[in-house]
C-alpha cells in the first residue's frame, strides 16, 4: 500500500477499490490506524466505530468479489458530523446534555451514504448545538495546519479530520458559514448545496430554515461524487425539493468557457490574503475561458449578515424548547446567549427581519440572473488565530463582519462552493467561494474543477 494512502482523494481511492488494487478492509484498517495515531492530538472524532467499520468493509469486499458495486463510494471510509443521527451510535450534536442520545435509525443522508457503500468510521466533533463555540466540557478540534489557528465553526471536526487524512470525506452542516469556515481554514473543497437539495431528516437542527447539509472533501470532484449520493427528495423531509439529481461527477468537465462570472466592486474590508486568493481565482478562471464581469452586491447584503444572529436565535430557541431554559445549567454560555436572544425577540422584530430576508433573496436572484456565477471571499479577514478570535469578542457587529460573505447565502439558500486558493505566511490555507443560481450545483462544481485543473492548492496536505 502507498505510504500516503490516507491523503489520496476520494475519487482515487474509489477507483483503486473498483479495480481491486486495494480492498476496503485494507483501506479501513489503514485509516483506523491513522486515527489512532493522529486523532488524540487533534480531537476530531467524538466517536470512532472501528469494529462496525471493519465489519462493513469486509461485507463490501465480499460484494466486490461477487461483482456487486454500490457506486462510487463502494468501500470508501468516510465520517459524518455528530449532528447526523446514526442507528445505534451516540449522536450528541456537540452537547453534553445529549451525550447519551443513541438514535434508533439513521438520518436520511447517513442512510444514503451506507446504501452507496460508504464505510462509516465514526462521528466528528462539533460546536455545541452547531452554533459558534464548543461546550466548555468538550475539547475543541485543532487545526492540523497550525494548532494556533481556528478550525472553523461549527463543522470543526469535519474540517480537521478530512484535511488531516482521518477520512476521505465528511459531511458538515452550514447555517451561517459552518461548511465554508472550516473548509477555508483547513484547505478543503466544501459545498453548501441549495436549501432543499439535501434532506435534513434526522439531523439535529440549529435553525431549520437556514440549515444546509453538504460534503467537505479534498476536491471539487470529490464533492460532486458525495453530493450525487446524498441529494434528492425525501418524504421524511417535506422541505426537500423533488427535482431529479444530476450526475454531478459526469458533467464536471463541462468547464466555464464563455461563462460570465460576477466579481463585486463594492466588497469591502478584505485583507491581503483574501484579496490574493480572489485575484488567483480570477486569473485561473479567465484562463479557463470565463469572462469576469463587474457587478454590485445588493444594498441589503450587509444587513442580511446583521439579521442572521437574531433570526438564527429565534429558530434555535424553537429547536431547543424541550430542554431550554429548563436545563439551562447544562448549556455552555455562547449557545445559551443565542437562545436567550432569540426568546427575547418580538413578533414584530422577527417579521421585519423575515421581510428583509425575502427582499435580499430576490435581489440576489436578480443579480444572479445577469451572470452565471459569483466569485466571493469566504471571510474579509482570510484566517483567524484562536487568540485573535477570542480577542475580537462576540458583539453583534463583530459577528456580522465575520459572517458578511457567508450568512447572506444561508438566508437566500443559494449554493456555494468553497475552494482552497492560497496559503498565509504562517502556513494556513486561504479559501474563496463560488456562488451559483438555485439548484445549479453542477455548474459551480464544474467551475471549481476547472480552477483546480489549473492550480494545486487543493493537493497540498498538512505536514502530519
Amino acid at each position: 500500500m502507498p505510504s500516503d494512502l490516507h491523503y489520496l482523494s476520494l475519487d482515487e481511492v474509489a477507483r483503486r477499490l473498483k479495480a481491486r488494487k486495494l480492498s476496503s478492509v485494507e483501506v479501513t484498517e489503514s485509516m483506523l490506524d491513522r486515527i489512532g495515531k493522529v486523532d488524540p492530538g487533534l480531537k476530531c472524532y467524538a466517536t470512532v466505530t472501528a469494529d462496525r467499520a471493519l465489519a462493513d468493509a469486509a461485507r463490501l469486499d465480499a460484494e466486490t468479489a461477487s461483482g456487486i458495486s454500490r457506486g462510487p463510494l463502494h468501500g470508501v471510509p468516510i465520517a459524518v458530523k455528530d449532528l447526523c443521527n446514526t442507528e445505534g451510535i451516540a449522536t450528541a450534536a456537540g452537547m453534553e446534555i445529549h451525550r447519551g442520545n443513541v438514535p434508533s435509525q439513521d438520518a436520511t443522508v447517513v442512510g444514503r451514504l451506507k446504501q452507496a457503500g460508504a464505510v462509516l468510521l465514526g462521528k466528528l466533533q462539533m460546536t455545541e448545538g452547531a452554533y459558534g463555540a464548543h461546550h466548555p466540557n468538550i475539547p475543541a478540534p485543532l487545526n492540523p495546519w497550525n494548532a494556533a489557528y481556528w478550525t472553523g465553526s461549527s463543522s470543526s471536526g469535519s474540517g480537521a479530520a478530512t484535511a488531516a487524512g482521518l477520512c476521505y470525506a465528511s459531511l458538515g452542516s452550514d447555517t451561517g458559514g459552518s461548511i465554508r469556515f472550516p473548509s477555508t481554514m483547513n484547505g478543503l473543497s466544501g459545498l453548501k448545496p441549495t436549501w432543499g437539495r439535501v434532506s435534513r431528516a434526522g439531523v439535529f437542527a440549529l435553525a431549520e430554515s437556514l440549515d444546509h447539509i453538504g460534503p467537505m472533501t479534498r476536491s471539487a470532484l470529490d464533492a460532486a461524487i458525495v453530493l450525487g449520493v446524498i441529494a434528492g427528495p425525501d418524504p421524511e423531509d417535506p422541505t426537500s425539493v423533488g427535482l431529479p439529481v444530476p450526475d454531478y461527477a459526469a458533467s464536471i468537465d463541462q468547464g466555464v468557457r464563455g461563462r460570465r462570472i460576477g466579481l463585486a466592486s463594492n466588497m469591502h474590508g478584505l485583507d491581503e490574503d483574501a484579496s490574493r486568493a480572489l485575484d488567483g481565482a480570477v486569473e485561473a478562471l479567465k484562463n479557463a475561458g470565463a469572462k469576469i464581469v463587474d457587478v454590485k452586491l445588493p444594498d441589503g447584503f450587509d444587513q442580511g449578515a446583521r439579521d442572521w444572529v437574531p433570526l438564527c436565535g429565534v429558530e434555535a430557541a424553537v429547536a431547543h424548547e424541550a430542554t431550554y431554559p429548563s436545563r439551562a445549567a447544562e448549556y455552555g454560555p455562547v449557545l445559551s446567549g443565542l437562545l436567550d436572544h432569540g426568546r427575547r425577540l418580538s413578533a414584530m422584530e422577527v417579521a421585519k427581519m423575515q421581510l428583509r430576508r425575502a427582499a435580499l433573496a430576490g435581489e440576489l436572484n436578480h443579480l444572479l440572473a445577469s451572470v452565471d456565477l459569483l466569485l466571493m471571499p469566504v471571510m474579509a479577514r482570510a484566517v483567524w488565530s484562536t487568540e485573535a478570535l477570542q480577542a475580537a469578542g462576540r458583539d453583534p457587529e463583530t459577528v456580522a463582519a465575520r459572517l458578511r460573505y457567508t450568512a447572506p447565502f444561508d438566508l437566500s439558500g443559494h449554493p456555494t462552493l468553497t475552494l482552497p486558493g492560497g496559503m498565509t505566511a504562517d502556513g494556513v490555507p486561504v479559501g474563496f467561494q463560488i456562488v451559483g443560481k438555485a439548484f445549479d450545483e453542477g455548474l459551480i462544481l464544474a467551475a471549481g474543477h476547472a480552477y483546480q485543473q489549473r492550480t494545486d492548492w487543493h493537493s497540498r496536505r498538512p505536514p502530519l
